[in-house]
């Protein structure tokens, strides 16, 4: 466990937002765009991918793979942002200053995560 602490800190954050999604998974798929199909397939495979992905950041061997899958992931959950944006329904009372926040603060973690090449 070489890593700085930080990075740990990142996979922490990635499987506790990925375990959510299987605690509360109603609040992920009502924010889900209309046009994706099977939500509650896609909540549960996106929970893993985010708990798997946390747990892959921790060793050397696969931290790399890692950082580029949590990259992509953030890149396709940017689609549920700007859905978010797009009406009150879809927006679930989050007042809409923090939905256009949370587009750069993807755009944050991305970065952050790239950090660690």
């Amino acid at each position: 466990m070489s890593n700085p602490w930080h990075l740990y800190a990142m996979a922490i954050m990635y499987m506790f937002a990925g375990l959510m999604h299987f605690i509360k998974p109603k609040m992920y798929i009502r924010i889900m765009p209309q046009y994706l199909p099977n939500h509650k397939l896609l909540v549960y495979l996106s929970g893993l991918a985010e708990i798997v992905l946390g747990i892959a950041l921790c060793f050397s061997i696969t931290k790399n793979l890692a950082i580029y899958g949590i990259v992509l992931m953030l890149a396709v959950f940017m689609l549920v942002h700007v859905y978010m944006l797009s009406s009150k329904k879809a927006a679930a009372g989050i007042p809409k200053w923090i939905l256009v926040l949370r587009i750069p603060l993807q755009f944050f973690l991305m970065y952050w995560a790239y950090y660690y090449l």
